[in-house]
């Protein structure tokens, strides 16, 4: 189960960084390049994603204890 958060996590990360610069303008080559609601929809899924990897890291580091 703790391998679950961290691997969700790091993909939720990195969808949500991709979003991100492709809704800031950053990143051509989509339709989202330049609309802004995906600047916003990738920052809220980077940062469930930073809280699932950091969940599955802390239960990574307790078990091990």
């Amino acid at each position: 189960m703790k391998w679950i958060f961290t691997v969700a996590g790091l993909v939720l990360v990195a969808l949500g960084v991709v979003w991100s610069l492709q809704g800031a303008g950053t990143m051509a080559g989509s339709m989202m390049t330049g609309q802004h609601q995906w600047l916003y929809i990738g920052v809220v899924v980077g940062v469930v994603g930073l809280g699932l990897l950091l969940a599955g890291l802390r239960r990574l580091t307790v078990r091990r204890r």
